[in-house]
């Protein structure tokens, strides 16, 4: 009875393991397909999201559909702050971070988030050597967006939306550019706004850059933050 036992929990993890195995299969031979399926769930899908402080939160009339959890770090560059004083400054080339979902409790990459020059800016970017950029790991498919002071709480503030205080801020970014993937995808083209909540982690080293001295040293500090992506109703 034992034996007759394992031997259906093994066949049953391996008819597991094929199952997963053919779906992974599947959608790399189908990412047209896939991608097709993701559109049409998009139409139809909203993403519950945390009541958050008026300044993070999009206007109404945006409704979230995407939502990935970051893993990255957060650059700072040490640069002089006076006569004989330094202090940490956000590297403006960073942060990177890799974002990610759960699917039937597998987690995957869904997005990659770094800085970069935006293409088909609108009326209100800013100009700036690089911007925030957000690149989908299914269609390639591009979003740039910036943020203000006025559009940023510190972390601690909101026990609903950013609860660990010292952590880098929680920001609501708005859209300014955008750019389908290479075959026309268009996961991430029609965001609007963006929320960075639930950061852990990202705040500047409290040493290492004080003096002179240490001026030209940098340090990448581990983040986590969930990001989510509205588009306009």
């Amino acid at each position: 009875m034992k034996d007759n036992f394992s031997r259906q929990l093994r066949n049953g993890a391996r008819i597991r393991g094929l199952f997963f195995a053919a779906l992974v299969l599947g959608c790399t031979l189908s990412t047209a397909s896939a991608q097709e399926k993701l559109d049409k769930r998009e139409e139809f899908s909203q993403i519950a999201t945390p009541a958050t402080p008026a300044a993070i939160t999009p206007p109404v009339g945006n409704s979230a559909f995407l939502e990935g959890h970051a893993f990255g770090t957060q650059g700072y560059v040490c640069l002089p702050s006076g006569p004989g004083a330094a202090s940490w400054t956000v590297n403006g080339a960073r942060p990177e971070a890799t974002l990610f979902t759960d699917i039937f409790g597998e987690s995957f990459q869904i997005i990659t988030h770094f800085l970069s020059p935006v293409k088909n800016p609108s009326d209100i970017a800013i100009p700036a050597v690089g911007n925030a950029t957000w690149q989908s790991s299914f269609d390639s498919s591009k979003v740039w967006a910036q943020t203000d002071k006025t559009h940023t709480i510190q972390a601690g503030t909101d026990p609903n939306s950013c609860p660990n205080t010292g952590s880098i801020a929680c920001l609501l970014l708005q859209v300014i550019g955008s750019e389908p993937g290479p075959t026309g995808g268009k996961t991430l083209t029609k965001t609007t706004f963006i929320q960075r909540l639930n950061t852990s982690g990202g705040s500047a080293p409290p040493t290492g850059c004080s003096v002179p001295g240490d001026v030209g040293r940098i340090a990448l500090i581990p983040y986590t933050a969930d990001y989510i992506f509205f588009r306009a109703d």
